[in-house]
């Protein structure tokens, strides 16, 4: 499966988009007066400690306090009362305590950033844990025998080199050698080096650590995929991208070019487009059939409908193939929008045990290419499937939109008939509280011309009743909710 990475860079923005045999699968984006801070390492100060959730805000110098659970608090053993699973977080942190920590969730509103004592530094073979000594392996590598050599290659580093220190190797270490493992725990441990002596010179809330930029993450992250080339139309940052590829990843070097078209590059195998479609409700398929995805605060929830599929054979058939074809649009949806956390995907009934069981296999197929870490429950006898997704950054569609300020996201708006009658309910009610000769009626053009139409018995029913004319005027900045009754 041929992939290739394009890298759009413009003063405001970074963006990355992976592209497999002509389609986009997923992108990043990084935007330059909000980049998230997922990676970065703080020297935080507690602020408050809530023993009832086991749980303390944290003070990192971003807009809100970070939230740290008792779980991602790395203790020692001999803190941790032995008839008790769950230890209070008071034996580990006090208010205006200083610790460094690190930002493992980027801030959702209303939520900040998740946070970790559990401190990370990634490259492209290693990730090292300079507070534990344990080492593993990515569950990508599947052969054992070269799992082996990889942790006997590591283990055989560590003991000449006597440091602390725990370290996972990463997928992409899959086939390298010992020489170049050794570089890279050298890297690590000068660069731990620069953390600390960058955390005892400052005074919490501070930053001593920032993670790469977008686009050289994805390059470090990329090592377990056949990429063919990689697309960049900056000329800075595509001498940033050899610099790094040179020092860390070789063999990438001769992959990398610019981009001089005149055509802009995420026009390229439509993904600008893709990416406008990613954030629409409704995604067709290819048999006429759809998907719509809902994301709320809650869980993301994914509907299967057959749609102006009608099949050629039976009922059954027809369901199965629909389906069929939505497990494997619904793991692209889920890489391409980045959506994370609870998702309940409503596959169409199904009849055939053997069909549910095909669903879940292409399901669990299309989505054993996903980055990102998932769980699948298998489907129910109401054709519901419950999975989770890691999510360690804001979704796409939170990326680029705000909720809508007309109706606070809810989606729906009141009808002009219920707007109607809640301003004439209104008008009753402020007849009692004040004295005047009329009322004026300020609102959007919609809910007047129905006043003054079918409304319009109750409203002079309304004026004999109160003894007092009603007058109105359209206010063309005023959406179909907003109305104001001033007496006058």
């Amino acid at each position: 499966m041929s992939t290739e990475i394009l890298v759009n860079i413009t003063p405001m923005e970074s963006r990355v988009a992976f592209v497999e045999n002509g389609v986009l699968q997923e992108v990043s984006i990084e935007r330059t007066l909000s980049r998230g801070p997922v990676g970065n390492i703080y020297k935080g100060k507690v602020v408050r400690v809530l023993p009832g959730m086991q749980a303390a805000f944290v003070d990192i110098g971003l807009d809100k306090a970070g939230f740290i659970h008792v779980d991602d608090i790395l203790r020692p053993e001999t803190n941790v009362s032995s008839n008790s699973s769950a230890p209070d977080i008071r034996l580990y942190l006090r208010e205006g305590q200083s610790l460094l920590v690190q930002v493992i969730k980027n801030p959702i509103s209303p939520k900040g950033a998740r946070l970790s004592t559990r401190l990370t530094l990634s490259s492209r073979l290693l990730v090292y844990m300079p507070n534990v000594d344990h080492v593993g392996i990515s569950q990508r590598i599947a052969e054992e025998q070269e799992r082996q050599r990889l942790r006997a290659d590591l283990d055989a580093i560590l003991l000449e080199s006597d440091s602390p220190g725990g370290y996972i190797i990463r997928t992409s270490a899959e086939g390298v050698e010992s020489p170049e493992l050794n570089r890279e725990v050298a890297f690590l441990r000068q660069l731990w080096g620069s953390v600390e002596k960058a955390a005892k010179g400052v005074v919490a809330p501070a930053m001593v650590y920032e993670d790469l930029p977008l686009y050289l993450r994805a390059i470090r992250d990329m090592g377990q995929l056949q990429v063919e080339k990689i697309r960049v139309d900056s000329r800075e940052v595509l001498n940033k991208l050899l610099a790094f590829s040179r020092q860390f990843n070789p063999d990438l070097t001769s992959m990398i070019e610019y981009y001089t078209d005149e055509r802009p590059l995420f026009y390229l195998f439509g993904v600008e487009d893709e990416i406008s479609r990613a954030l629409d409700k409704k995604v067709p398929l290819k048999s006429g059939g759809s998907l719509v995805i809902e994301q709320t605060e809650a869980m993301t929830t994914v509907d299967v409908n057959t749609g102006a599929f009608v099949g050629h054979r039976n009922l059954e058939e027809t369901i199965f193939k629909t389906n069929l074809e939505a497990a494997y649009s619904i793991a692209r949806q889920l890489r391409l929008r980045n959506l994370g956390g609870i998702i309940i995907i409503d596959f169409i009934d199904m009849q055939d045990a053997e069909h549910r069981r095909q669903v879940m296999r292409a399901l669990e197929k299309a989505l054993s290419r996903d980055r990102a870490k998932t769980a699948v429950v298998t489907v129910s006898e109401l054709g519901l499937v419950e999975m989770t997704r890691k999510r360690v950054s804001t979704s796409l569609g939170h990326t680029l939109c705000v909720a809508c300020p007309v109706c606070d996201g809810r989606g729906t708006l009141r009808s002009v008939e219920t707007v109607c009658y809640d301003l004439l309910r209104e008008i009753l009610r402020e007849a009692r509280t004040f004295e005047c000769q009329s009322f004026l009626v300020l609102a959007a053009s919609v809910v007047i011309e129905r006043l003054l139409d079918e409304e319009s018995d109750y409203v002079a029913g309304l004026e004999k009743y109160i003894g007092r004319s009603i007058q109105f005027q359209v206010e063309t900045m005023y959406n179909q909710e907003q109305y104001d009754i001033i007496p006058v």
